[in-house]
């Protein structure tokens, strides 16, 4: 044990956070819990807020680690991660080409479906045609094609007349390419994996509208039922389906799988939405719930990507 903590003492951790997506406020938050997480294990911290002069500091600072903790641009989508490989620091999380090809959900869905993978129909369209009449039967989901968080996200209901309207806003700024999908009834689920394993299925209740930013984030936002009260055959293939979804994808480290399921048919029924490269680390957040869950307290997650973090990712 004293040889553990002198070795993690030694190991210079980057802990890079912040950054200027519209999602910068949740990974400030979620740099600040890992930063004290790895601290209370031992381990030298650094925590950066990114720029766009990110190469430079590290360049400067030579940390032998970076736990990249930035959600949707630069950090989630091969940036930060191809940025890392130039310079040579290992990092957590998937790499490059995983990375992008999750974070762009229309590419992500064409390699999901060729692996085998259920994944809602659909189909891309721009923002101007969206907000100019009804690209889908009502109801549907509209969603940006490289956000995350549900940032963006509309659920067009069927006593909606108009589509979303604030797509025409000239502050919009998620992009002129849209995702719709066919809307799902049922529930709605998630997965995490680490390294190699699926761990365990969680049922999402919003007490919002719908699981949006909010009540992704905020306390009381909605309420998690963990194991997922679904049949055993249906959890375990959300688990089977998590799983493959990350290696289809070409993720390492963590990552997490959203699902509806519509249980009036079954475990047909099943969609995979999306796959989440870099899923939230704060207070309110489903993958350090989910290790807890399987037996491995929030710093010991913590550790644990660090100590997994490597290049040629």
């Amino acid at each position: 044990m004293g040889v553990e903590i002198i070795r993690r003492m030694a190991k210079h951790v980057a802990v890079l956070m912040g950054g200027w997506s519209a999602e910068r406020e949740v990974s400030l938050r979620s740099g600040k819990a890992c930063a004290d997480a790895l601290e209370s294990k031992g381990y030298r911290i650094t925590k950066i807020d990114v720029g766009r002069d990110i190469a430079t500091v590290l360049q400067t600072l030579k940390p032998d680690v970076a736990l990249n903790l930035l959600h949707g641009h630069p950090g989630e989508d091969g940036t930060l991660q191809g940025i890392l490989e130039i310079v040579g620091v290992p990092y957590t999380h998937s790499g490059v080409l995983g990375s992008a090809m999750a974070m762009q959900k229309d590419l992500a869905k064409l390699v999901m479906r060729a692996a085998g993978i259920p994944v809602p129909g659909g189909k891309v369209v721009s923002r101007q045609a969206a907000a100019k009449s009804h690209v889908l039967e009502r109801p549907y989901v509209l969603k940006p094609v490289n956000e995350g968080s549900s940032v963006g996200v509309f659920i067009v209901k069927e006593d909606h007349q108009y589509p979303p309207q604030e797509l025409t806003r000239d502050d919009w700024e998620f992009g002129d390419v849209l995702l719709a999908e066919p809307f799902i009834a049922g529930k709605e689920l998630t997965c995490a994996v680490m390294g190699n394993t699926a761990l365990g299925v969680i049922e999402i209740v919003p007490t919002a509208r719908f699981y949006d930013y909010e009540a992704k984030y905020a306390p009381g936002g909605s309420t998690h039922l963990l194991p997922a009260p679904i049949p055993p055959h249906v959890y375990e293939e959300v688990r089977r389906i998590t799983l493959a979804a990350h290696r289809a994808l070409g993720c390492r480290g963590v990552s997490r799988a959203d699902f509806r399921w519509d249980d009036s048919k079954g475990i047909a029924g099943l969609a995979c939405l999306e796959v989440n490269t870099q899923p939230g680390m704060t207070e309110t957040s489903l993958v350090p719930e989910l290790a807890a869950h399987a037996g491995m307290p929030f710093p010991d997650l913590v550790a644990w990507m660090v100590e997994d973090a490597s290049l040629d990712r």
